[in-house]
């Protein structure tokens, strides 16, 4: 029997699914995130989880919890081939949902973020996204009810200094979730995003690796107050208002189960206040609200 790395059934038939049960994709389930929390959420609420990750050692302990893997890089267009085919080996052919978590935050200035950083962020945070989404799609336009869920910010609709890569990510795919839900109204396919505050994971630490590879702080203009962002990423410590990944556990499984969830799910205090704020005063009102929160 020959080894598949992309599932954890190598030479085996897929798992088999009971008649009435459900199966969910979701992205980035690496320990310690949003995304293996929803997924522990989503299986004990009884649908059948395919958990996917980057890392072999993330994969491992998804497969001894009990989950079936996926191997999946977004930033790589032929391991998100291979992961939309093992999904649909997997699960028959018959998906009810996919979950897009997966992403990372890529820290510092507009103006110290390289062509090919912003585009690492792109290929992650949205190609790979939208890849993988189009990909499963006929599977989920196929079904009578299916869900497309994605995971945005309150980042994707409103601005922050030194996070202008993830901005963009985030604002570019909730317009693109948008369109898409405009695009499939006439199929049983509903889509909707969940715009977290912050949220309790590794995000930070992530977003502080990539901060550290990939800006040349010390030669900026700003190498001041990259000192400051450092020392923040840093700490270990909760902002105001942190919530746990449980929190965009429960608005994904309002988005799962009923029979018409919300376009969009404002989790934590700051996004909703945000939402209120966005939508009724003048931008400079708001850029300098924006600039005293950092």
């Amino acid at each position: 029997m020959t080894h598949n790395p992309y599932t954890n059934n190598p030479g085996q038939s897929p798992a088999p699914m009971t008649k009435h049960q459900k199966t969910v994709v979701i992205t980035g389930c690496t320990p310690g995130g949003i995304g293996y929390a929803c997924a522990h959420m989503v299986r004990d609420a009884g649908y059948r989880v395919i958990a996917t990750a980057r890392k072999p050692e993330a994969l491992e302990t998804l497969r001894n919890e009990g989950f079936e893997t996926v191997e999946l890089e977004l930033a790589d267009p032929e391991s998100v081939r291979k992961a939309a085919e093992a999904i649909e080996t997997l699960c028959d052919g018959r998906l009810y949902a996919l979950f897009n978590n997966a992403a990372y935050g890529q820290p510092g200035a507009v103006e110290d973020l390289s062509r090919e950083v912003l585009k690492a962020q792109f290929e992650t945070n949205l190609f790979g996204t939208h890849d993988l989404t189009v990909r499963l799609l006929p599977m989920l336009i196929a079904a009578e009810d299916a869900r497309i869920v994605q995971n945005s910010s309150v980042l994707g609709f409103v601005a922050l200094r030194y996070r202008g890569a993830y901005n963009a990510g985030k604002y570019a795919l909730e317009g693109l979730s948008d369109t898409l839900r405009l695009e499939l109204e006439e199929t049983g396919v509903k889509v909707s995003l969940i715009e977290p505050g912050p949220i309790r994971s590794r995000f930070r630490a992530n977003a502080l690796e990539k901060f550290l590879r990939n800006v040349d702080r010390r030669n900026s203009r700003l190498a001041d107050v990259y000192e400051a962002k450092l020392a923040q990423l840093k700490s270990e410590a909760d902002t105001p208002f942190t919530l746990p990944p449980e929190a965009v556990g429960e608005a994904l499984l309002h988005a799962l189960k009923s029979p018409r969830p919300k376009i969009r799910y404002r989790v934590t205090w700051p996004t909703k206040i945000f939402a209120f704020l966005h939508c009724g005063l003048p931008d400079r009102w708001m850029d300098a609200i924006l600039k005293k929160l950092e």
